[in-house]
């Protein structure tokens, strides 16, 4: 974890099998800082050394105070924007690399997204596995009315999540879009009542919790490789089924035939 000098951090609490990741920049709806970006990075850089851990199994991506991310934090940017150099060292090696760590954690990852949703928060929530909204969620990346546009990677990575039609409506129109767009547009698996987004987040990490990791961490493993493309997902074949003779595959088929609870 890391607090810059207004008190903005990236936080990560284990609660047994369950990590949450909380986002936290007070007074600025979690809008992130250079710093938050460093630190989230550095916080699924951890998670990912600890998947090994068989007792961690799933990660809850949430923001503090009832906003998921409002997006960039404004306030720096005439500090580094307005130079190529640091504004690709920004985007390519702070603002990517973060996402890029949370693309590559082998854990299930479940976004908690309750309030402003923007921007650097859609690109964060597009990251995740499965994504849970509040009824009153509100969805966008209105940067046109700043005057630059989304870094190709995070666009690429916010139109593959939320698909053509949104992304080009956001990035073209600053188009912001409730809940329901984003379910209907099959970014959003749920969308509940507000006061209910966190306990429906957890429980639906509970249930990730419960099953076979090692199947977790093999799905990652396809989805990762589809999201790549072609030549990546066929590499996989290679080692696809060597997961054959391993403790998990036989508990499973074992508890189901003796009509058992399965113990992962």
């Amino acid at each position: 974890m890391s607090i810059d000098a207004r008190g903005s951090q990236v936080s990560l609490r284990r609660e047994g099998a369950i990590a949450f990741v909380t986002l936290s920049n007070a007074g600025r709806l979690n809008a992130m800082t250079r710093a938050m970006w460093r630190t989230l990075r550095a916080v699924f850089d951890d998670v990912r050394g600890a998947s090994g851990d068989a007792g961690l199994r799933c990660v809850v991506v949430r923001g503090e105070g009832g906003a998921f991310c409002a997006g960039g934090d404004i306030s720096e940017y005439p500090s580094f924007r307005f130079e190529e150099p640091s504004l690709r060292e920004f985007h390519e090696n702070e603002v990517w690399a973060a996402l890029q760590a949370m693309l590559d954690c082998p854990l299930p990852l479940v976004a908690q997204i309750e309030g402003a949703c923007m921007g650097a928060g859609i690109e964060i929530a597009s990251c995740c596995d499965i994504r849970l909204a509040g009824a009153s969620a509100r969805f966008g990346a209105p940067i046109a009315k700043l005057g630059f546009p989304m870094a190709p990677r995070e666009a690429a990575l916010v139109h593959g999540a939320i698909g053509d039609v949104l992304a080009r409506d956001m990035l073209l129109a600053a188009g912001v879009h409730g809940a329901q767009r984003l379910y209907d547009a099959g970014f959003l698996l749920s969308v509940l009542p507000d006061n209910e987004v966190a306990a429906a987040a957890q429980d639906h990490a509970t249930r990730i919790a419960a099953l076979a990791p090692q199947t977790a961490r093999l799905h990652k493993a396809t989805f990762a490789a589809l999201r790549a493309g072609a030549p990546s997902a066929h590499s996989l074949l290679a080692t696809a089924y060597d997961y054959a003779d391993s403790a998990e595959h036989r508990e499973g088929i074992d508890a189901f035939l003796a009509k058992r609870k399965p113990n992962f």
